[in-house]
């Protein structure tokens, strides 16, 4: 019987994060393991003290103190976890590095280089840790899951990694939450968020790579009666300053909405309300924020960098993340051309399909198969 263990100490014990990031992808994944998984496998999930999550033939195994903690999680992940993988068979770190004690057949899970890209988005001692291991852990791996070509790409180059050892497992969504809400719902959270009737949407944390400041001096170039409320949604980032710098030189306050962190169930609704969903990001590991939106059937503009393309497909609208002008012009159809935002609707939805969480388990299971060959 193969017995594989499972790294997954940044599934949050925190029930609201399991829609998002490496949270979310670590949890879908793992529920749908067992529907895909041969029956002859067992699999055993390393988690912190504290996470309670129960998954489908899976052993929970819990460390023993807190690993919530970057700190306290490394320390494990290096001193402690390497002498507790005896009886596996292969090991799969879900979140970039592996043990430099692993003596087991290895397997990682890679979301993004950004700590090698903007390495300001995390403290030195962690960008230190994930430039270095991240490096090892995939050359020394017996293959290297990406969640995008754009990301599997990444990897190659950066690292010097053979392409045929990188496999592409992309994250899904969940098609029972994600999807176009009747329209009575819809009204009534907007009256009761006091939201607009028609606004322009934009999710996701609020720092450099997100290209906000490059979207704002876009949406200042239209004419006032030609632009809809724009909504940025998302936490603080770092080096944020310039988002409302270029607010304020531009005299858009009564224009741009900050409402800051949304609630992880609100989401579908804020999809469905937005008359279109803006990304302007110049680096994604994969942009799950447009594939949901596109599963709601919000019409989406995206720019063309990194992994976004592959996202969207052929639906919606792909620019260069610099290109002012293009973006102003997109903005202005968005907002006067009904018959495109129908039919962007319609394509969304139809790309949004090929994404499934049933899939990445089911490539992740793949990479196991090639791996123990």
């Amino acid at each position: 019987m193969t017995h594989i263990g499972l790294n997954a100490h940044l599934l949050s014990s925190k029930a609201g994060y399991r829609s998002a990031g490496i949270h979310g992808y670590i949890f879908h994944t793992l529920t749908h393991m067992a529907a895909v998984a041969p029956p002859d496998w067992r699999f055993t999930a390393m988690v912190g003290a504290a996470n309670n999550t129960q998954f489908s033939r899976f052993t929970m195994r819990r460390s023993y103190w807190d690993t919530e903690s970057p700190i306290q999680r490394i320390v494990w992940e290096q001193a402690l976890q390497p002498f507790q993988l005896g009886e596996f068979d292969l090991y799969h770190g879900l979140a970039f590095v592996a043990p430099l004690l692993l003596t087991k057949l290895g397997l990682i899970t890679v979301y993004d280089l950004s700590f090698l890209h903007y390495p300001k988005v995390l403290s030195t001692s962690r960008r230190l840790y994930l430039r270095l291991l991240t490096a090892l852990s995939c050359r020394r791996a017996e293959r290297v899951i990406a969640i995008s070509q754009s990301t599997a790409q990444d990897v190659i180059a950066s690292f010097g990694i053979a392409a045929n050892k990188v496999d592409v497992a992309a994250p899904g969504y969940d098609a029972a939450i994600y999807k176009p809400l009747p329209a009575a719902a819809v009204t009534a959270f907007r009256q009761r968020r006091n939201l607009p009737d028609r606004f322009w949407l934009f999710l996701g944390t609020l720092e450099p790579r997100k290209n906000l400041a490059m979207l704002l001096q876009a949406y200042a170039g239209l004419k006032p009666d030609d632009r809809l409320p724009l909504i940025l949604a998302g936490g603080k980032g770092w080096d944020y300053d310039d988002i409302f710098q270029t607010i304020e030189r531009y005299n858009l306050t009564n224009h741009i909405q900050l409402p800051g962190y949304l609630p992880i169930e609100e989401l579908p609704l804020w999809y469905n309300s937005a008359e279109a969903f803006l990304y302007p990001s110049v680096f994604e590991g994969f942009g799950i924020p447009v594939l949901e939106a596109m599963a709601c059937g919000t019409p989406v503009i995206v720019s063309n960098a990194s992994s976004l393309p592959e996202v969207v497909g052929e639906a919606g609208v792909s620019l260069p993340p610099h290109a002012i002008d293009q973006w102003r012009q997109a903005l202005y159809r968005a907002n006067h051309d009904a018959d495109w935002r129908q039919h962007e609707s319609e394509r969304g939805q139809t790309a949004a399909k090929r994404y499934n969480w049933q899939e990445t388990a089911r490539q992740t299971i793949n990479s196991y198969r090639q791996a123990l060959e």
